[in-house]
Parts: structure tokens; C-alpha cells; sequence
């Protein structure tokens, strides 16, 4: 057939044609050659080329056949087309055509127009509604050109505003299918960001529809559901739920403030929020104060039930002030001390809840309070925190703590209220710390800062006074305990041994019980205190430890030998005050030290151990004490040394 195909040449001449071919078959030439004309070939060869050529002619026909049914399908779409065009421009032309005579018609008397005016009428109501379902009916099939077509016709109808109602009505079907509203919401926004200017000529517009449609009938509902229904019978919830929503709602806001909405979005967007919630921010804080106070309330009872302890009322004002004044200034046991069996009644754990829930009613009075309104909430919920951490708790532990300490002359006391100290110090700060990460920020620009640190100044004076009066009378029954010690265990022969001869040089016996007594409670003060308390602290109980075994030394009568155990003991005294690290208790008992000399010195040097450099210095008075308590003093040689 390639060869056939080869003898169609332009222009075809059928005389020609079959030349060529008997030229090109063998045996079919007429002029001599190799080889002889033979017309059976010949023929044979006609016969074949016949049939290849109704084979061609069949082929080709089939091929003609199928181009004609292509050319005429695509003529007719084409048609159509042209058609629907024709169409479209018949709808833009009568669109011109009847807004006009609407416009026109408006001016016309009624009473001699009213049926022409009617017919404008109905025709202008039936051209808008058939531009509103064409439109409806493009943006179902996501023609883009075609809604930006209709829409700027109908952008001088009336309807024009029900066309932009039926676009965010149909944009928004099957944009919410995941579990995050805000998130659908999100991207539904995004998405149509992206559409709109292709298809409105003002696309901010009808933008800001959209947003205004989703908030006020998608999320506001949801919102409702999701507040209503816990809203009197779970506050906790209610109160988790409306700060969760309203974060939620205003990081979706924020998102949505890269969109061009018009000249004032944030004015626009911050309405939409207020529209949601409004009925919920304003009893706000009277729901997040009374959930506060419920939940703190609880928090303590369940505490002090799980001790089996019933909380007692602390007296206030009057005669209560009084006794208390009076208890302060003279340590006198009024009324009987309360056995708490060491129980020092603070828990961290129960401080942590404490500022676990205020810390979240922070957090949401910052973000649910209006600007103006969050200083004086957050005042609020800070006022509950020292009613019941402060007040119902700490200060409960230290009146407690007061009244379980026993009286200076009891035996064997525990002394448990340093646990109080302790305890109540790490409570403190953990107080303070929130005040300043939680509170600080809410209030720092106003005027309830001062109000807060003045309330805060009170309630740390107020506990700081308590402490100091516990401490103070802490430190009276140690050195009471002391007293027991040497009264039990110092014997007036330790310093006046019947056998001089017979003595082995050492502290006495009451002298190792109370300066182990001592170490143990210096240690218990350095664990239960920080900072410059501890010193302080330190030194006060130096310098009545050092005033106990200053008079405590001044009953006795002593021998020469009983002089030098007055030394050892002094010295060992001394050995332990270096434990205190405080610099003027040490010099105290070096002072003592230097005074015990004067029991064992040989009288014809009293004078110059009194003149030398740590005693020098001291009252003469002082010094003859010291020496009359020699067993050897009222000898005339003595006394005239001393002179």
C-alpha cells in the first residue's frame, strides 16, 4: 500500500497513474529490456492493486465518517455556546434595559402608572431572581468567571445584597467537618480570602460578612452549648470553658487581622467578640471570686479533717489584745497551753493548691477582665488569697503554734515551734513569688498597686510579730531547759571537792548535758531560719545562754581546784559558742573565761590579771563578784591584794 500510495501525486491524472504503474510492475513494459512483456503479470498485478485500492477507499472512508460526527459534535457545542453567550448578553442588555425603567418608574404618578409601574416592578423581581439562581447555580459548579459575571450585574439590584447572602451561606456548606470550630472557621476564612476579589468588586465587603456571619450564628452557638449548660452546676468547668472559648476566639481574631475587612478591624473584630460574650464577662469576676472562695475554703477543711482536727477560734480585740500584749512583754503562761503533740499544722501541699487555683484565676482575670476592670479584679482574688492562705492558714498555725509553747520553767518541752518557723518562712516566699510572677503584672499601672503592697506590708508585719513572740519565748523555755540541766546535774562539790588531791581536771557533767543541749538547738535554729534571721537569732540565744552560766556560776563557792573545773567547764562552754559563729557571743564567754582566772589566780597577782586586756575594761564590781566567790576570800591577805 506504501508503494500505491507512492503513485498519488498532485495533480492526479488517471491515465498517468496507471503508466507509472505498469512501468514500475516487471514484465510490463512495451520497449525491449530483461525482461519481456507478459500480460498475465500484468494483469495479475491490476487485479491486486484493485483490491488495495478498495481496502484504502474503505479506510478512509470510515476515517472521513468519523471526522464528520467530530466536526459536527464540536459545531454543535460550539453553537451552543455561542448560544449561551447570545443568551448571556441578552440577560446583561435586559438587565440594563429594566434597571433603568425601574429607576425611571419610580418617578411616574401611581395612579396613572400603576399598571405599568407594576409590570416594571414584577419584572425587575423575576430578572433578579433568575440572576440570583444563576449565580447560585455557578458557584455550584465553581465557575468562577460566571459568578464575577452575574455578580456585577446584580451589584445595582436591590438583590445584590441576597446574592452575597447566598454566597456565604454556600461557602460555608461542609466547612466544619473536623472537632475544632475555630480551626474550620480559620481556614473556611482563608480560603475564601483567597476567592472573593475574583469575584466581587468589593471584596473587603463581603469578607467582613463572612467573619460577622461566623461569629454571630456559628460560634455564638457554640459558645452557648458549650457555657449553658454548666454554667449554674459546675463553675469550675463553666469557669475553664468560658476562659478556653474566649482564648480560642481571640487567637482565631488575631488570625483573622492579616485580611483587609475595611479601616477599622480591630474596632470590627473586637465587637464581634464582645457580641459572643458579653453576657458572660459581666458577672465574671462575682462567679470566678465565689468559686475561689468555695474551692479555697475546701481545700483547708479537707486538710485539717484529714488531721482530725477541729479548727478553734482565735479571739480577737478587746481582752484577747490584751492578754496577748501582756504575754508578749513578760512571757507569763495565760491561759493553759494547748498540746498539739508537734503538729505544726502548715502543709506545702495544701499551699500549693492555694496558689495553684489563685494562679489560674489570675490567669483568666487578665484575660477575661475588661482593661479598666482588671486591677481592682485582681485585687479581689488577691484579697481571697491572703483571707485564706495568710489569714485562715498561716497565721491559724502561728496562734496555734504560740499557744502550744510550754511555759520557761516547763521540763522536757518540745520546742516544735522552730517547725512552724521553718515551714511558715517557705510558705512565704512561695506567697511572694506569686505575688510578683501573678499579681504584679495585673496591677503594676495602678493604683491598686499600692493598695496591694501596703496589705501585703501589714500581713508580713503581723506574721513577723507572731514569729519574733514565739521565737522569744522559744528561746526563754531552751534556756529553761538549761536550767532543769544544771539544776539537776551541778552539784555544789564539783567546785569544792572534799578530796583537792584526788581530782582529775575536766568539765563536769553538767557542763557536757547542756552544751550538748545547746549544739543540738543551734543547729535546729540554723535549719528552721535563713539569711541575717538565723545571726540574729543566734545571738540573741548566745547572749542568754552566756547570761545563764554567767549567774549560774555566781552561786557556788570555790576551791582552788574547783576554781580550775570552773575554768574547764567555761572552756568547753566557750568551745561551743564558737558554734554560733557569731563574733560578740564568743567574746563573751572569752570575757567569762578570763573572769574564772580570778578563782584560781594566786592573790599576789589578782591585780594584774585584772589589769590585763579582756578584763580591763570591766567594772570593778564585776570583778570583786567573781573573786568573793573564792573559798579562800575572806582571808585578810586576799582581801588586801584585792584592795
Amino acid at each position: 500500500m506504501a508503494t500505491t500510495a507512492e503513485l498519488f501525486e498532485e495533480p492526479f491524472v488517471a491515465d498517468e497513474y496507471i503508466e507509472r504503474l505498469v512501468w514500475r510492475t516487471p514484465g510490463g513494459g512495451s520497449r525491449g529490456g530483461p525482461e519481456a512483456f507478459d500480460p498475465k503479470r500484468l494483469l495479475e498485478e491490476f487485479v491486486n492493486h484493485i483490491q488495495e485500492l478498495q481496502i484504502m477507499d474503505e479506510r478512509i472512508q470510515r476515517k472521513v465518517e468519523k471526522l464528520e460526527q467530530q466536526c459536527q459534535k464540536e459545531a454543535k457545542e460550539f453553537a451552543k455556546k455561542v448560544q449561551e453567550l447570545q443568551k448571556s448578553n441578552q440577560i446583561k442588555e435586559a438587565a440594563d434595559i429594566i434597571q433603568k425603567l425601574h429607576l425611571i418608574a419610580q418617578e411616574l404618578p401611581f395612579d396613572r402608572f400603576s399598571e405599568v409601574k407594576s409590570k416594571i416592578a414584577s419584572k425587575y423581581h423575576d430578572l433578579e431572581c433568575q440572576l440570583i439562581q444563576e449565580f447560585t447555580s455557578a458557584q455550584r459548579r465553581g465557575e468562577i468567571s460566571r459568578m464575577r459575571e452575574v455578580a456585577a450585574v446584580l451589584l445595582h439590584f436591590k438583590g445584590y445584597s441576597h446574592c452575597v447572602d447566598v454566597y456565604i451561606k454556600q461557602c460555608q456548606e461542609g466547612a466544619y467537618l473536623r472537632n475544632d470550630i475555630f480551626e474550620d472557621a480559620a481556614i473556611l476564612c482563608q480560603r475564601v480570602n483567597k476567592q472573593v476579589g475574583d469575584i466581587f468588586s468589593n471584596p473587603e465587603t463581603v469578607l467582613a460578612k463572612l467573619i460577622q456571619n461566623v461569629f454571630e450564628i456559628k460560634l455564638q452557638s457554640f459558645v452557648k452549648d458549650q457555657l449553658e449548660e454548666c454554667r449554674k452546676s459546675d463553675a469550675e468547668q463553666y469557669l475553664k470553658n468560658l476562659y478556653d472559648l474566649y482564648t480560642r476566639t481571640t487567637n482565631l481574631s488575631s488570625k483573622l487581622m492579616e485580611f483587609n475587612l475595611g479601616t477599622d478591624k480591630q474596632t470590627f473584630l473586637s465587637k464581634l467578640i464582645k457580641s459572643i460574650f458579653i453576657s458572660y464577662l459581666e458577672n465574671y469576676i462575682e462567679v470566678e471570686t465565689g468559686y475561689l472562695k468555695s474551692r479555697s475554703a475546701m481545700i483547708l477543711q479537707r486538710y485539717y479533717d484529714s488531721k482530725n482536727h477541729q479548727k478553734r477560734s482565735i479571739g480577737t480585740g478587746g481582752i484577747q489584745d490584751l492578754k496577748e500584749r501582756i504575754r508578749q512583754r513578760t512571757n507569763l503562761p495565760l491561759g493553759p497551753s494547748i498540746d498539739t503533740h508537734g503538729e505544726t499544722f502548715l502543709s506545702q501541699e495544701v499551699v500549693v493548691n492555694l496558689l495553684q487555683e489563685t494562679k489560674q484565676a489570675f490567669e483568666r482575670c487578665h484575660r477575661l477582665s475588661d482593661p479598666s476592670d482588671l486591677p481592682r479584679n485582681a485585687f479581689r482574688i488577691f484579697t481571697i488569697l491572703v483571707e485564706f492562705l495568710c489569714i485562715e492558714h498561716i497565721d491559724y498555725a502561728l496562734e496555734t503554734g504560740l499557744a502550744g509553747i510550754p511555759s520557761s520553767d516547763s521540763k522536757n518541752a518540745n520546742l516544735y515551734f522552730l517547725d512552724v518557723v521553718h515551714q511558715a518562712n517557705t510558705i512565704f516566699h512561695l506567697f511572694d513569688k506569686q505575688f510578683n510572677d501573678h499579681l504584679m503584672p495585673l496591677i503594676s499601672s495602678s493604683p491598686k498597686l499600692s493598695e496591694c503592697l501596703q496589705k501585703k506590708k501589714e500581713i508580713i508585719e503581723q506574721m513577723e510579730m507572731k514569729l519574733d513572740t514565739g521565737i522569744d519565748r522559744t528561746l526563754n523555755c531552751m534556756i529553761g531547759q538549761m536550767k532543769h540541766i544544771l539544776a539537776a546535774e551541778q552539784k555544789k562539790t564539783d567546785f569544792k571537792p572534799e578530796d583537792e588531791n584526788n581530782v582529775l581536771i575536766q568539765y563536769t557533767n553538767a557542763c557536757v548535758k547542756v552544751c550538748a543541749y545547746v549544739r543540738k538547738q543551734v543547729e535546729k535554729i540554723k535549719n528552721s531560719m535563713d539569711g541575717k534571721n538565723v545571726d540574729t537569732v543566734l545571738m540573741e540565744l548566745g547572749v542568754r545562754f552566756h547570761r545563764l552560766i554567767y549567774e549560774h556560776l555566781q552561786q557556788y563557792s570555790y576551791s582552788c581546784m574547783g576554781g580550775m573545773l570552773a575554768i574547764c567547764d567555761v572552756a568547753e562552754y566557750r568551745k561551743c559558742a564558737k558554734d554560733f559563729k557569731i563574733p560578740l557571743v564568743l567574746q563573751l564567754f572569752d570575757t567569762l573565761h578570763a573572769l574564772c582566772n580570778l578563782l584560781v589566780v594566786a592573790p599576789d597577782n589578782l591585780k594584774q590579771v585584772c589589769s590585763g586586756e579582756q578584763l580591763a575594761n570591766l567594772d570593778k564590781n564585776i570583778l570583786h563578784s567573781f573573786v568573793q566567790l573564792r573559798a579562800d576570800y575572806r582571808s585578810a591577805r586576799l582581801a588586801r591584794h584585792f584592795s
